[in-house]
């Protein structure tokens, strides 16, 4: 996939659920990996054409392991024009050392959108992109039919009152290969995660068990999108 076409489907994305108002200050979320790291160029690509004004910055919140190495990330960033933070935490000590979670993931992720929150507000931001594309809206289906009975997913856009925060999703209508090929072919300095649990998820046995449906029935997983954007869910009526 070419950056052409990531700017089309992010933008389609954007325009369909209405995620950007002019002048916003919009925070990337940026883990490192494949995702965060082609939404970081989509959006920095459309910032220079889209009609709505608006701002970037980039926020990677370090969890303390030791062997994370951000430098192909701040040159990226440099290279797009994009202000790039990094917020240094004792996220990785208090999971596993001092918590010794069973679990780890939970509270990670909990206290890794605390530190990101905090962080984008301290920057003047009222927005926060997150990278989640069409594989995880469903696999986040998935997740919620198999393990609390219901049909739920979440949302393109999501206000967050408890912090003023409005989270959205631009790459929703991009697939997992696509965004691989598009690291491929442009060469995108992905970093790969040091989290021990990193692979060993409930998610990953989703993703598994949908990859085997898609060999079954081709197409499953396009179906059950469609099905989510259908399926009468808060927040994906167009």
């Amino acid at each position: 996939m070419n950056l052409q076409q990531i700017y089309s489907r992010t933008r389609k994305a954007i325009d369909d659920y209405h995620m950007i108002e002019a002048n916003d200050r919009i925070a990337v979320g940026i883990s490192g990996g494949k995702d965060s790291l082609t939404l970081l160029h989509a959006l920095a690509g459309l910032r220079r054409f889209y009609p709505i004004p608006f701002e970037l910055c980039a926020v990677t919140v370090d969890l303390g392991f030791d062997n994370l190495n951000l430098d192909g990330i701040r040159g990226l960033c440099a290279s797009l024009g994009v202000e790039y933070h990094v917020i240094r935490t004792d996220i990785a000590r208090i999971v596993f050392d001092d918590r010794r979670e069973s679990n780890p993931c939970s509270l990670c992720a909990k206290m890794r959108k605390g530190a990101l929150n905090d962080a984008m507000k301290a920057a003047g931001c009222g927005k926060v992109a997150y990278a989640h594309h069409r594989d995880d809206v469903v696999e986040t289906m998935m997740l919620s039919l198999i393990y609390e009975g219901r049909f739920h997913t979440f949302r393109p856009v999501t206000y967050l009152d408890r912090t003023d925060i409005t989270v959205i999703r631009p790459l929703i209508y991009m697939q997992e290969a696509d965004i691989i090929g598009f690291v491929h072919k442009y060469h995108i300095p992905v970093v790969k995660s040091p989290c021990p649990a990193d692979g060993h998820t409930r998610r990953e046995y989703v993703k598994t068990l949908l990859r085997e449906m898609n060999l079954e029935a081709p197409g499953v997983s396009e179906r059950m999108f469609t099905a989510v954007r259908g399926g009468g869910l808060e927040g994906w009526k167009l």
